[in-house]
């Protein structure tokens, strides 16, 4: 499963708060934000209320969209595949060091999603999306069941509320130093997570530890979690195939394998701070 996604290149920390998605933009970009009914397949006890109308209504409590994409199958019609949209509050009074809180928005028409919103974090540096586990902060789940939008509404500003914990959080990761041997045994059990035989990963974990780019140098928790997370999703490592083939890893563009991975590894980082 592929995704269309937009392409976001923030110069700094200024310009990701300036920057928005349009309607026209979404529209072309995520067109199942527009769909007009659901997938044909579904119930009447399914309520039908487009991602479009929920939109608006956190758009009008105070958030804008940076960024959409929504999977692509062959057999599956495009308005109503599972998509995803993140949000920011249009004034942040939360301040990080490198990053911004957003909010996570989920859905689709075909009955595999109901409305989800969970807790991201958007790193300027490295232009990554990360996403909190619902263990850390409790993810909202609305059902298609009656007029959701105040529901979805009401959810997201209780979630924006605890961005502060959120920050205290990532700081705590900033300060936590790790040693080398905790490194790579952090980057094994990120290896895990995507890869379910280790031995077919055809790379070693220190791999996954390489940064990319000079600020992302350095042995506190928060930057060798994002090293890892970058490392990971983004592919374009050197690895060999179980033939033994010289080959790279790919890109993860499919939004489920996107959101299980960022979530089980904010789990991983969260368990180095309470050790």
């Amino acid at each position: 499963m592929n995704a269309v996604s937009t392409s976001m290149s923030f110069a700094s920390r200024s310009t990701a708060f300036t920057y928005a998605l349009s309607m026209e933009a979404l529209r072309e970009q995520v067109p199942a934000v527009f769909a007009p009914t659901a997938h044909e397949s579904l119930s009447e006890k399914y309520t039908f209320i487009p991602t479009e109308r929920v939109l608006s209504g956190l758009m009008n409590a105070g958030f804008v969209a940076v960024e959409g994409r929504q999977a692509q199958s062959r057999k599956g019609s495009p308005l109503h595949a599972r998509h995803i949209l993140r949000m920011r509050r249009r004034f942040e009074t939360v301040q990080l060091k490198d990053s911004i809180p957003e909010i996570v928005f989920l859905n689709s028409h075909d009955g595999t999603s109901a409305y989800q919103l969970r807790v991201g974090i958007y790193r300027v540096i490295c232009t990554n999306g990360l996403i909190v586990s619902q263990g850390a902060l409790p993810m909202v789940r609305v059902n298609h069941r009656g007029d959701v939008v105040d529901a979805v509404i009401t959810g997201a500003l209780e979630m924006a509320e605890r961005f502060e914990v959120l920050a205290a959080q990532v700081e705590r990761m900033e300060q936590r130093s790790m040693f080398k041997d905790e490194q790579i045994d952090f980057a094994a059990q990120a290896l895990a997570i995507r890869f379910e035989d280790i031995a077919q990963a055809g790379m070693q974990p220190p791999a996954l530890l390489a940064p990319r780019r000079v600020e992302d140098a350095g042995d506190d928790l928060w930057r060798v979690l994002n090293r890892v997370q970058e490392n990971l999703l983004r592919g374009g490592l050197s690895r060999r195939s179980v033939g033994g083939r010289l080959t790279r890893t790919r890109r993860i563009s499919s939004i489920r394998e996107d959101v299980r991975i960022n979530s089980r590894l904010w789990d991983l980082a969260s368990a180095r701070l309470a050790a």
